[in-house]
């Protein structure tokens, strides 16, 4: 895909998110649309992997480590073919394939169940370690959040990652401000994170998490470097590309009133429009 067809496919991921997470009436918004974007490029264009090789080992990888973003990845994985639309509307609900963090057991094209923040880092680090000594030369992409880097797991895999020097694992930071409870830098402070990272042995780059063209020249540039694993630092919003949500203080999870269905719904018609499905 070129970067126009990586923006369609983010207008269309968006659009799908809310639509499930507005059936439901509930969930975690922020985290899932802060996230949409860099789930356009890989699924778009960097992921070697269809719902025809999803079990091949020589597929390139993907774990969604801040598992309450799932819902992007199955509006995602609904617009590759892996599931079909009605499985949306069934997320989070009793008997589901969809539950509310993802799980491999149940969903295709699921790589690691998470939800445990810090466990899929690890996961994903261990994946990659196994394609490694494997001799693959697939990719393992994983994606963590900002609060998520509290966790001291995570630390422990990306020391070890640096140390097993796993230059096809591809790490991204969705460093959206915030967490649960509020601003990263008041809950507690995670001060550079490209410094950290870089000083724990990665190569680190820096990218604009809204804009296509930066994610993935920053995923083309990870590609070319050797020697250590890389960390992509994504300075994005919690609830992005949505100005109601970007503009809550509490949108991480939300349950929605009347007044805010009436304003998300209408983006998501307005969405819905600029994209030609309704």
């Amino acid at each position: 895909m070129d970067n126009q067809a990586i923006k369609n496919l983010a207008d269309q991921i968006r659009y799908y998110t809310l639509k499930e997470l507005n059936y439901m009436g509930y969930g975690h918004y922020g985290g899932s649309l802060s996230i949409v974007e860099t789930l356009a490029v890989l699924y778009g264009h960097q992921l070697q992997v269809s719902p025809e090789t999803k079990d091949d080992l020589n597929r390139d990888f993907f774990v969604l480590s801040k598992g309450h973003a799932g819902p992007a990845l199955y509006a995602t994985l609904f617009l590759k073919g892996y599931i079909t639309e009605d499985w949306l509307y069934t997320l989070n609900q009793n008997g589901t394939n969809l539950p509310s963090h993802p799980d491999k057991n149940k969903t295709p094209g699921v790589d690691m169940t998470t939800g445990s923040l810090g466990q899929g880092i690890s996961a994903a680090t261990g994946i990659a370690y196994g394609n490694k000594l494997a001799g693959r030369n697939n990719y393992t992409y994983c994606v963590v959040g900002d609060g998520e880097l509290n966790e001291g797991q995570c630390w422990e895999a990306i020391q070890f990652a640096a140390h097993r020097q796993l230059d096809h694992f591809i790490l991204f930071i969705d460093d959206n401000k915030k967490q649960l409870d509020g601003y990263t830098t008041e809950i507690c402070n995670p001060f550079d994170f490209e410094a950290k990272f870089a000083a724990f042995g990665f190569h680190t780059r820096k990218a604009d998490g809204s804009s296509v063209e930066e994610i993935n020249a920053a995923v083309e540039t990870a590609k070319s470097l050797t020697g250590k694993p890389i960390a992509i630092v994504l300075d994005t919003v919690k609830g992005q590309g949505v100005p109601y949500i970007e503009d809550m203080y509490s949108n991480h999870h939300l349950r929605l009133d009347d007044a805010a269905k009436a304003a998300i719904e209408a983006t998501t018609e307005k969405i819905g429009i600029e994209i030609g499905v309704r």
